[in-house]
């Protein structure tokens, strides 16, 4: 699935999800994340049996595997039942207090603010364990409050493809492309040095981030401080705009159709995608490299990353064992069978070093910008930027609004629109 599409999806969840559970869950004493004697040494609760959710399609067929591997060790069976990743959160809210949800489920870190406030999910049992192994961006990902809730499984971010029989070495610099587009470019045969779906603010927020934009402050948790109209996103907003010398295409024209089209057509000489595309573009016959994003004046952009993680009901009759599956399914011995079964980036740091994993030279392109990306913020009032900031995006591309003036909207309309929250 193209994460943009899960982010649009998430968003249609957030009224229900912010409306609250109508049945609020008993407290489970395994929850305190201080009392780790409790918790350490967690034993399957006598007949326990679970359900987890997770979408089809290899991830699902990791489940079943990690499942019947957890049947063996702790005698406990484990139901896979496919439901997307992206709409977990919303299934769970509905049938969790029924009694009939599932007991572990998978979901994008962005549904964790959500999810938190909802009162769906319980907190990591092993939360030290997430800290140390994992990358930061996993471990911010997958918190909220300064308490890790989630067991992360993967990690992805955005970076540079471009097609080697045109491109002989990944740019280091988006002024190099600039110069590289004066020779390349035609735009009667429909070919352009970079394409990327510029309106899509997923992919573009990294211009503004590159020198000190941000969504929300303090990592992404401070809803009343919002970075997206600051001095340093105004200036990445306004190079933004300036590579429309090089795409001289509407927003509307220039997007993630249109992107991915060219590339496996081979005439977009590079474009600003994900993983998710990688097997698509192997298909098409391109030869092409992954590279992390380049640099504008010296400065370096930071992508989104997007941590995909499996989270404990709330509602679970058997809190005990749906953490152990959880711990289970998320060790290094799994997780290094989940990349071999998925191929997404495992985000613990001694598997990411793993020649089985660095060595791929494709995703070693995406390991170096994951380096240069920061997590989505997962706060609910983050499904409330999405709109505005793409609106936003498109006025300044198409030259209808400045950067700044057009920044200062975006921000006002978000403010209204958490303040009309209250």
């Amino acid at each position: 699935m193209k994460r943009p599409l899960a982010l649009i999806l998430s968003g249609l969840l957030v009224a229900s999800l912010l409306a609250g559970c109508s049945k609020k869950p008993a407290e489970n004493n395994n929850n305190n994340n201080n009392d780790k004697p409790a918790v350490t040494e967690l034993k399957p609760e006598e007949g326990a049996k679970l359900v987890v959710w997770e979408s089809e399609g290899p991830e699902g067929e990791y489940i079943k595997y990690v499942a019947a591997e957890f049947e063996k060790k702790y005698g406990v069976p484990v139901k896979y039942e496919p439901v997307d990743h992206t709409a977990t959160s919303g299934k769970l809210q509905q049938d969790g207090p029924a009694g009939v949800g599932a007991d572990v489920i998978s979901a994008p870190h962005d549904h964790v603010g959500k999810m938190v406030a909802a009162g769906l999910i319980q907190p990591n049992h092993k939360p030290d364990r997430i800290k140390n192994d994992f990358v930061q961006a996993a471990v911010d990902g997958v918190s909220m409050d300064g308490t890790v809730y989630g067991y992360p499984t993967a990690i992805e971010t955005y970076a540079l493809f471009y097609n080697k029989d045109l491109v002989k070495e990944a740019p280091k610099t988006f002024e190099e492309i600039v110069e590289f587009a004066k020779k390349y470019n035609n735009t009667k045969e429909k070919k352009y040095a970079l394409l990327w779906n510029v309106a899509e603010p997923y992919f573009s927020y990294c211009f503004l981030s590159a020198n000190g934009g941000y969504v929300f402050g303090k990592a992404g948790t401070d809803k009343d401080d919002i970075g997206l109209n600051n001095d340093g996103a105004v200036e990445g907003a306004k190079y933004y705009k300036s590579l429309n010398s090089i795409i001289p295409l509407k927003a509307k024209d220039a997007d993630y159709s249109f992107m991915d089209g060219s590339f496996s057509a081979k005439k977009a000489a590079m474009i600003i995608n994900g993983p998710w595309a990688v097997e698509g573009y192997k298909k098409a016959g391109v030869n092409f490299g992954v590279a992390p994003l380049p640099t504008f004046n010296g400065k370096q952009p930071k992508s989104f990353s997007g941590i995909r993680g499996l989270y404990v009901s709330s509602f679970t009759k058997y809190p005990n064992a749906a953490k152990l599956f959880a711990e289970f399914a998320t060790s290094d011995e799994m997780l290094m069978k989940r990349y071999e079964m998925t191929h997404q980036i495992p985000p613990v740091k001694a598997l990411m070093d793993k020649p089985e994993i660095s060595g791929d030279e494709i995703v070693a392109g995406f390991i170096a910008q994951i380096k240069n990306a920061e997590p989505m913020p997962s706060i609910p009032q983050m499904q409330l930027v999405w709109e505005p900031l793409k609106t936003t995006f498109s006025a300044i591309w198409d030259g209808q609004m400045e950067p700044k003036a057009a920044l200062d909207k975006c921000v006002q309309t978000v403010k209204d629109a958490i303040a009309a929250q209250k």
